[in-house]
C-alpha cells in the first residue's frame, strides 16, 4: 500500500471555497484570472481541495477535470435558471413558507456538466461538507486519500453537489439513491478552512508549519449584530448571517491557530450591503470583474505562498483510478 503522505515532502497547499450560492461566480472567477495568468492548471498547485455548497460545486468541478473558466460559464449558463429571482410578493409570500426555488434545474445543470462521473475519479485529494437532515449528524464527503475512506468513491458527483448546496429555504432537502436527506453544508462549514487544515494534519499527516492555505470567500458585508431588545422577527434574518459570520471566524481561528496566520491568504472582499445575494443571478458579471480585479492584485501573494512547483500526483487508495 503507498503512504497516505510523504512526511520529508516540503509543502502542502490547500484551496478552501466557502459556499455563496450565485456567488460562486467569485472564487471560479478568481481561479479563473489566476490560471490564465500563470498558464498552469490552478488545480495542480494544490494537494487538498474543500469546498462546501457552491464551492463544494466549484471544487467538484476542478477534482474532476475542468478548468475554473469552465466552471465560470456553468454560473453564467444555468445561473439565471438555477435562481429565477422573482422579487414579487408572491414569491416573497411563498418563502415564507416553502421553499424559494425547485432544486430540478439545479440537478439538471449538474447532470450536464459531471454527467455520470463518481467521486473516486478526483485527480485532487476533496472534502465535501454536508448534514444529514435524516439523523442531524454532520457528513463530510471525501475522496479516498486514506485507507478508512473506503465508501464514497462511488457515490455521484452530482449526488454529492446537490447534497452539499441544499440550501434551507431555498431548495428542498437533497435525498439521493441512499434514501437520506441531506442539508446544505454550509449550516456548519460554510468556509470549511478550519476543516481543510485540521483533514491536513490528522488524516493526512502534513506538517502544519509546512501547510498552505488559499481561502476563497464569495464576497462579505460589514455587519454589526447589536440586536439588544429584538425577538424573533428582528432576529428572523440576522440570526442566520451571524451564524455565518461566527462560523467563518471561527473556522479561519482554528486554522490559524494550527498553521499561523501568515500561512493563510483568505480573499473575501467587503461590498456594499445587498449588493449581492446568493439568489441574484443579474449581477454575475460585475461579480467576475471585481474577481478578475482581486486576483491581480493579490497574484504577487499568491506567487509567495503556493508558486513552489506542482504537486505530486494523488493516488487513491479505492476506485477507479485506484493502483495496487
Amino acid at each position: 500500500m503507498h503512504p497516505v503522505r510523504n512526511k520529508n515532502q516540503a509543502m502542502f497547499r490547500i484551496l478552501s471555497i466557502d459556499g455563496g450560492g450565485i456567488k460562486g461566480v467569485f472564487p471560479a472567477a478568481f481561479l479563473s484570472e489566476l490560471e490564465e495568468v500563470l498558464l498552469t492548471p490552478i488545480a495542480d498547485y494544490f494537494d487538498l481541495i474543500a469546498g462546501t455548497s457552491t464551492g463544494g460545486i466549484i471544487a467538484l468541478g476542478l477534482g474532476l477535470g475542468m478548468a475554473p473558466y469552465e466552471m465560470l460559464q456553468f454560473y453564467k449558463q444555468y445561473g439565471t435558471a438555477i435562481f429565477p429571482g422573482s422579487q414579487s410578493w408572491g414569491s416573497r409570500l411563498r418563502h415564507y413558507v416553502a421553499t424559494k426555488y425547485s432544486s430540478d434545474p439545479l440537478k439538471q445543470a449538474l447532470e450536464n456538466v459531471f454527467g455520470e462521473k463518481v467521486l473516486g475519479e478526483s485527480s485532487k485529494r476533496l472534502i465535501i461538507p454536508s448534514f444529514s437532515a435524516l439523523s442531524g449528524r454532520i457528513c463530510v464527503y471525501k475522496t479516498p486519500h486514506h485507507p478508512r475512506f473506503e465508501s464514497d468513491w462511488s457515490k455521484p458527483a452530482v449526488d454529492i453537489a446537490m447534497a452539499t448546496s441544499a440550501a434551507p429555504t431555498y431548495f428542498p432537502s437533497y435525498i439521493g439513491p441512499t434514501n437520506i436527506a441531506h442539508l446544505d453544508g454550509g449550516l456548519w462549514a460554510n468556509n470549511p478552512t478550519g476543516n481543510a487544515v485540521v483533514e491536513a494534519i490528522g488524516i493526512l499527516e502534513a506538517d502544519p508549519k509546512q501547510i498552505r492555505v488559499l481561502s476563497l470567500g464569495c464576497t462579505c458585508v460589514s455587519q454589526s449584530f447589536v440586536m439588544k431588545t429584538a425577538g424573533m422577527w428582528g432576529w428572523r434574518k440576522k440570526a442566520l448571517d451571524a451564524s455565518f459570520a461566527g462560523q467563518s471566524f471561527g473556522s479561519l481561528g482554528i486554522a490559524a491557530l494550527l498553521i499561523g496566520h501568515p500561512s493563510i491568504q483568505r480573499v473575501d472582499p467587503i461590498v456594499e450591503e445587498g449588493r449581492f445575494s446568493l439568489d441574484n443571478a443579474t449581477l454575475m458579471d460585475e461579480l467576475e470583474g471585481l474577481a478578475r480585479e482581486h486576483a491581480r492584485e493579490q497574484l504577487p501573494h499568491f506567487r509567495r505562498l503556493f508558486d513552489h512547483g506542482l504537486t505530486e500526483p494523488f493516488v487513491p487508495f479505492y476506485g477507479p483510478r485506484a493502483k495496487p
